[in-house]
């Protein structure tokens, strides 16, 4: 059963293509709404983990019964200065554990197989892990001005502003989790410019790789 990650730059379609997967695999999708809406259930704090669907998925059931159970390890860790915000209990580092389980959401996700993880660090995650097919998807930021004005019904300015500043917070997040540099091509098996293939020329690209391998 195929499990596909993808990571992207802000405006490159990375949840419509990855919606697109899913529709065609029967696959379920993991984005950043599935792995809020198992730390609100799983009663991390409400205030620091983004609100999600209230409608329950069966993959959020699924995922809360495999990690309701497990070890999830709230305490700061003894020297971790970029990870250790000012938080009045000591002992307790919000950031740590949220990413603490986005991990595990994420293995737990591969583990059952046929799943589509968008972001996240998912290929930083699963690196190195058999039968993952890891894609990047990219554009130049005037083919995706158009799509972020849209999206978030702003002026170009401020689109290409938006895009410039969440591609480097993706980028510094990989970096100072995991050490990668987020564009590097070691970390995919494909990367793809949406901006010239389209959404539908990238998803059929997946969709042929998984196909191919051995």
């Amino acid at each position: 059963m195929p499990v596909i990650t993808i990571a992207r730059e802000f405006g490159a379609g990375g949840e419509a293509v990855g919606g697109m997967l899913a529709e065609r695999l029967g696959a379920d999708l993991v984005d950043s709404r599935i792995i809020d809406e198992v730390a609100r259930r799983l009663e991390l704090p409400e205030s620091e983990v983004q609100a999600a669907d209230e409608d329950p998925a069966s993959l959020v059931e699924r995922l809360v019964i495999a990690l309701g159970a497990s070890s999830i390890d709230l305490s700061a860790p003894p020297e971790a200065p970029a990870w250790t915000p000012p938080y009045q209990e000591p002992g307790f580092d919000l950031r740590k554990a949220v990413l603490q389980l986005t991990q595990q959401v994420i293995q737990e996700a591969a583990r059952s197989g046929n799943s589509v993880i968008v972001g996240r660090g998912g290929a930083s995650v699963l690196h190195g892990a058999a039968d993952v097919t890891h894609v990047f998807l990219f554009a130049s930021i005037p083919d995706r001005v158009p799509v972020v004005a849209e999206m978030l019904n702003v002026d170009a300015d401020r689109a290409r502003r938006k895009i410039t500043e969440t591609d480097a917070n993706r980028a510094a997040y990989i970096k100072q989790v995991y050490g990668h540099d987020w564009r590097k091509p070691f970390l995919y098996d494909l990367m793809l410019n949406s901006g010239r293939l389209g959404y539908e020329g990238c998803t059929e690209a997946v969709l042929a790789a998984i196909a191919t391998r051995p």
